[in-house]
């Protein structure tokens, strides 16, 4: 799993331990299409760089009050709870409502299609919206045979463009997970 790369869990405690942050926010987009997020400003020769602008997390939002949910889901589908709690930090900053611009929705924000599949019919309904989202994120583990790293990346921007990254096929899927 992530303990192969310490510096995972070192990022997941940080996302876990910040609450209220404003920092510019970089894009860095390879000439081969990896996409690299960073508040370094780094050396533009080496891809495409984009500021993106202010992040604002909001401040006295309650980090733990769905940890029980995400205990029990991520124990079900065998996903490690500190990494469910920093794809929400990361992708909802804990609320319930968010949607991005994109239409993902919710605290795991599922895309509509995507919460379909779950079985997810409200994505804002907090528990709802977390079971399906780990549900979808130990699919992704389980696809990319507990790679963390491809798994996050598929989570955020599908797995058809991992596997077109990657050059693999998308395999059926896993039948536990239908």
């Amino acid at each position: 799993m992530y303990q192969d790369n310490p510096f995972l869990g070192l990022f997941i405690l940080g996302l876990l331990l910040t609450s209220t942050m404003m920092a510019d926010v970089y894009r860095l987009i390879e000439e081969n299409g990896v996409i690299h997020i960073t508040n370094v400003l780094m050396d533009k020769r080496i891809g495409v760089l984009i500021k993106e602008g202010p992040v604002h997390f909001l401040p006295g939002t309650d980090f733990t009050a769905y940890d029980s949910v995400i205990a029990e889901a991520a124990r079900k589908y065998g996903v490690d709870f500190s990494i469910v709690k920093a794809v929400i930090k990361a992708e909802s900053n804990f609320s319930h409502k968010a949607v991005s611009k994109k239409g993902a929705k919710g605290l795991m924000q599922l895309m509509t299609q995507t919460a379909s599949f779950l079985g997810v019919n409200n994505c804002f309904h907090p528990e709802d919206n977390i079971v399906g989202g780990i549900r979808h994120l130990g699919y992704m583990i389980d696809l990319f045979n507990g790679d963390i790293s491809l798994a996050l990346a598929a989570y955020n921007t599908g797995r058809s463009a991992v596997n077109r990254y990657r050059d693999t096929p998308d395999p059926y899927l896993h039948p536990s997970w239908t």
